[in-house]
């Protein structure tokens, strides 16, 4: 009897202390974010676009379109037509992603796993569509967004796959 009783405490005492540790580590991951890199060649800190005449609407996460009928599903950094756009951390290229469909200047781009994220650029021109990447290499180039939206401030549209605000991850 005392060896059972002894045994029931034992695994008691092993199955609390791994509820534990697994809690901790779980609380340590989601307590450190990924941060992106530098995304853009010429934006080194990751300069958020602002809100442009025109009715362009503004960069930030869930901002108006279309006179209030949609949201913004992804944030705005600020990059130059043609500039280069580089891997924020060491990334998989998953595959080509369109934002629009409709094959105009900027309907192109990529869909992107790392850190443990996934989240797709908009506006750029990868050198491929499949591969993998270190922080700061290449991933392509801007597209002329003056010629599709004139007056607007050119930038890379970050989008998380689940549609979730990337703010916090800048």
């Amino acid at each position: 009897m005392k060896t059972a009783i002894l045994l029931t405490a034992l695994v008691s005492a092993v199955l609390s202390a791994e509820q534990s540790s697994a809690y901790e580590d779980s609380f340590s991951a989601d307590s450190e974010l990924v941060k992106f890199g530098a995304l853009c060649s010429g934006n080194p800190r990751n300069t958020r676009r602002g809100c442009d005449g025109k009715g362009y609407g503004c960069g930030y996460y869930g901002a108006s379109r279309a006179g209030g009928k949609r949201k913004h599903k992804g944030l705005d950094i600020v990059c130059a037509d043609g500039a280069t756009v580089k891997a924020p951390f060491d990334v998989k290229i998953i595959r080509k992603a369109v934002p629009y469909g409709n094959g105009n200047a900027i309907d192109n781009g990529v869909k992107l796993e790392g850190g443990g994220l996934c989240f797709k650029l908009f506006y750029l021109k990868p050198d491929k569509y499949s591969g993998v990447l270190k922080k700061g290499q290449r991933i392509g180039k801007l597209l002329p967004m003056q010629s599709v939206y004139p007056g607007i401030t050119s930038h890379v549209h970050v989008q998380m796959c689940d549609a979730s605000d990337p703010t916090k991850y800048f």
